[in-house]
């Protein structure tokens, strides 16, 4: 399984970024250990914002990318809603492919 995921940074930004180990990256980022993003690296992130998993590292790429491509705004309303996905994104890729996750366990 692969994860999609959105953090919120201490300047407001939000990071996105994918992972097989969704637990083992949130680590990463957040104690800035030696493969933590250079961005989370300076921009520290403050929480997990929303998270989604598919059965693919292909597919979480997919997503990963077109999040990065929306607007601040829309990234927002993303993190509100899941089903802004749909809204956002049912033209370029096949959303079902995609749960979101609303609690990580562990």
């Amino acid at each position: 399984m692969y994860y999609v995921y959105m953090l919120r940074c201490n300047d407001n930004s939000i990071y996105t970024g994918i992972t097989n180990d969704i637990e083992e990256r949130m680590k990463v980022h957040f104690e800035k250990k030696k493969k933590c993003a250079r961005y989370t690296y300076v921009h520290d992130a403050l929480r997990l914002e929303s998270v989604w998993v598919t059965e693919s590292k292909s597919l979480a790429a997919k997503l990963e990318y077109h999040i990065k491509k929306l607007t601040k705004l829309q990234k927002e309303q993303l993190i509100s809603r899941n089903e802004y996905l749909n809204i956002f994104l049912a033209d370029k890729i096949n959303v079902e492919k995609y749960e979101y996750v609303k609690e990580l366990k562990g």
